[in-house]
C-alpha cells in the first residue's frame, strides 16, 4: 500500500524559510522532491531535506532580491507577518489577498 502525503501548506499561502531569511508565497506543489539529483545533492548534507515529502515552488523574496525558490516542507514555517509579498509575479498569477492567502487567478489555474 502506498503512503499519501498530504500537504500542509496550500497555494496562495506565504510562507518563510526555518533557516534561512526569506518568505513567499506558494504557487505550486510537488508531493515529493521532483527536481534533479545535481541540485538535491548541492544542499549541505546536514541540512538536506527527505525526498519523500511535499516541496513547494515559492515566489521568493529576501531583503535584496526576488526570485523562485523550491523548498521541502519540512523548511517552512507559516508566516505570520500579514504582510504582501512584493515579487514582480505575484499579480501574475494571483489577485490579490484575501484572509492572509493570495486568492489564484481564474485565468491560470489549470
Amino acid at each position: 500500500m502506498t503512503h499519501v502525503r498530504h500537504a500542509k501548506f496550500q497555494i496562495g499561502q506565504v510562507v518563510r524559510h526555518r533557516f534561512y531569511p526569506f518568505r513567499g508565497v506558494v504557487f505550486d506543489v510537488d508531493p515529493e522532491f521532483s527536481n534533479t539529483e545535481e541540485w538535491w545533492q548541492a544542499i549541505p548534507e546536514h541540512i538536506r531535506p527527505a525526498k519523500d515529502q511535499p516541496f513547494y515552488h515559492l515566489l521568493a523574496e529576501n531583503a535584496e532580491t526576488t526570485y523562485v525558490a523550491y523548498v521541502s516542507e519540512q523548511n517552512l514555517i507559516t508566516d505570520e507577518s500579514g504582510e504582501p509579498v512584493s515579487h514582480p509575479q505575484v499579480n501574475e498569477i494571483f489577485d490579490g489577498l484575501e484572509d492572509g492567502v493570495y486568492v489564484f487567478r481564474r485565468s491560470v489555474q489549470n
